[in-house]
């Protein structure tokens, strides 16, 4: 084995890992929203994603964990992103930038058998609890990476994690209105006009 092929060696098969969690997070969150999440077995994940149950097994512990990894892993792609951005960037000016980078085309509108389909879906108690634990982790990641821009102690000072849950919320805010619009509209139009909302300090509306 020559050096390149020890140093590649890691990275292929976490990429792989990283294929297999996408893989079977989708189809849980397809089958979860056609079917209703209780109406879905591991067996159903797992075949739909062309693996075995055991492997799923290895991979989350239930079905509402897999459905919720994506919010995760949105998070952790979008603090990736902030880091990334040019260091004298303005800060919500990276910020808009890395969560809409992972939002999806702002002309796009939804299949409303879709978002009637997640909004049944998302009021169900079992995956409440997880969505709650995944967004506390997803937070956490945002906090780190404005931590990193902004020089600031995540563990101390309130400011990283102030800035990450008002992602968090224009995210929430922005999906509920998305699930309840009629006509269906842009989930990132949302999301965009939620973000613009916060970095203009949420001025009074005028009335």
């Amino acid at each position: 084995m020559t050096p390149s092929s020890r140093d590649s060696g890691p990275g292929l098969r976490e990429r792989k890992k990283q294929q297999t969690r996408e893989a079977l997070s989708w189809a849980a969150l397809r089958l979860a929203v056609e079917k209703g999440l209780d109406a879905v077995l591991v067996e159903d994940i797992a075949a739909a994603a062309g693996v075995s149950p055991r492997t799923f097994n290895n991979y989350f512990e239930g079905k509402a964990e897999a459905v919720v990894w994506r919010h995760f892993d949105r998070a952790r792609r979008m603090a990736d992103l902030l880091r990334s951005r040019p260091a004298d960037e303005p800060l919500w000016d990276a910020v808009v930038h890395a969560v809409l980078a992972h939002t999806g085309d702002e002309q796009q509108t939804p299949d409303p058998e879709w978002t009637a389909g997640v909004s049944l879906m998302v009021a169900e108690p079992a995956l409440q609890g997880a969505y709650l634990k995944a967004s506390a982790a997803a937070e956490r990641e945002l906090a780190l990476a404005v931590a990193e821009r902004t020089g600031g102690d995540p563990d101390r000072d309130m400011y990283p994690s102030l800035v990450s849950a008002a992602i968090g919320s224009a995210i929430d805010v922005a999906t509920r209105r998305w699930l309840r619009a009629d006509p269906p509209v842009s989930q990132a139009g949302l999301l965009r006009a939620a973000l613009a909302e916060i970095t203009a300090g949420l001025p009074e509306p005028r009335r």
